[in-house]
């Protein structure tokens, strides 16, 4: 409840004044006349608000402010400070203090106190319900994933499903809480680095629900004779503007091939993972090294195969111990922009398929991804 609060002073005086004043407000009121009896009555109330002045006998404010905060760190702590004890109203903001209010205390300046630290209460509770909300949704469409599945290797997309989560709700809090300082100091430059945090990590929680969605989507393919060529045009026809748009060529080198029996949508969704790719990997060699950069989509026959894709790029390129890891469940290489769902899926799609993917790159040198799909089908 953030009602409560705790009001620590060694001046019964201020305890009584303030303390009434605090109930007429309506908080719930508990006091302490010392560090030692405030921490006593934190373990029993675990209040959401702690009001202390800074100098005290047994134990001062900063000391009680570190001790409360290692019992629960949400908890707001607004600092009573004299007028000459600036330098430590600054060292407890350090400590991650709410607030600090000067004596003798004025009720305007506290009840402004008062109202940022009901704020970050409001903040973090909600960031909190959020946050539960998508890892109960998640996990509700893990546990269709593993039904539709019925393989052991859905634990472990779980497990790495989770870890995601828990990762874009800590970019999350991280961004609300540089908000808040953005707020409690009046800084525009903190203000908008939460903002753009908060946007980064909605947009990877925008980006993993889509692609759970076509996840849950190709979990059996659709076979369908079909010319394996088609698959690359429409993908091309798609991305093709936003290769334009960043100065990237896409060439395209398709040989002469029989139909055969194929999904062309999932297969279409495989090129543009792979091509999207290629095209991000241009971008980040382009600001080491300005040129222009190309992206090759070829297929041709290979024997005992219906046909061979290849997406080559002349970007940065890849080492050994991220090659060793592209193909594993969420992992990613492009930081908040990504969720490790591209490559995962794409090799699930082809397998499905009864088809073959693998990798060539090296650092500086470019990637080449190139897969084979059976002429017959699964």
């Amino acid at each position: 409840m953030t009602d409560t609060i705790l009001l620590v002073d060694d001046e019964e005086g201020i305890r009584k004044v303030l303390g009434l004043s605090l109930a007429d407000q309506g908080y719930k009121v508990f006091t302490a006349g010392s560090g030692s009896e405030a921490l006593k009555t934190f373990d029993d109330v675990n209040p959401p608000i702690v009001l202390t002045d800074i100098k005290m006998p047994d134990m001062n404010g900063i000391t009680l402010l570190q001790k409360i905060k290692q019992r629960n760190t949400d908890t707001e702590v607004i600092i009573f400070t004299g007028q000459g004890d600036m330098d430590l109203a600054i060292q407890s903001l350090k400590h991650d203090a709410t607030d600090f209010v000067t004596k003798p205390i004025d009720d305007d300046i506290l009840q402004i106190a008062l109202r940022r630290a009901r704020e970050r209460i409001t903040m973090r509770n909600q960031i909190k319900e959020y946050t539960e909300h998508l890892e109960s949704l998640v996990e509700e469409k893990a546990h269709k994933l593993i039904e539709a599945e019925r393989m052991a290797a859905i634990g472990q997309t779980v497990a790495g499903l989770s870890h995601t989560i828990k990762n874009i709700a800590g970019g999350l809090r991280g961004g609300i809480f540089v908000l808040g300082q953005g707020i409690d100091r009046d800084d525009k430059e903190y203000l908008m680095e939460g903002w753009e945090m908060i946007k980064g990590n909605v947009d990877k929680i925008r980006g993993l629900s889509l692609d759970l969605l076509n996840y849950g989507k190709y979990a059996e393919v659709n076979l369908q004779l079909c010319d394996p060529n088609l698959p690359v045009r429409e993908a091309v026809s798609s991305i093709g503007s936003c290769a334009d748009d960043d100065g990237i060529e896409l060439k395209i080198e398709l040989e002469t091939l029989a139909p055969f029996p194929l999904d062309p949508e999932a297969i279409q969704k495989c090129i543009l993972n792979l091509v999207d790719n290629a095209i991000d990997a241009c971008k980040e060699a382009r600001t080491i090294i300005s040129k222009q950069h190309m992206v090759m989509i070829q297929t041709q026959y290979a024997s005992g195969w219906g046909a061979e894709y290849r997406i080559s790029d002349d970007g940065e390129g890849m080492d050994d111990d991220v090659l060793s890891k592209i193909f594993q469940g969420f992992f990613s290489t492009k930081g908040t922009r990504g969720t490790g769902f591209g490559l995962m899926m794409t090799k699930k799609i082809i397998e499905q398929h009864g088809g073959e993917i693998d990798v060539q790159s090296k650092r500086g040198h470019g990637t080449t991804f190139l897969f084979r799909l059976p002429a017959t089908g699964i």
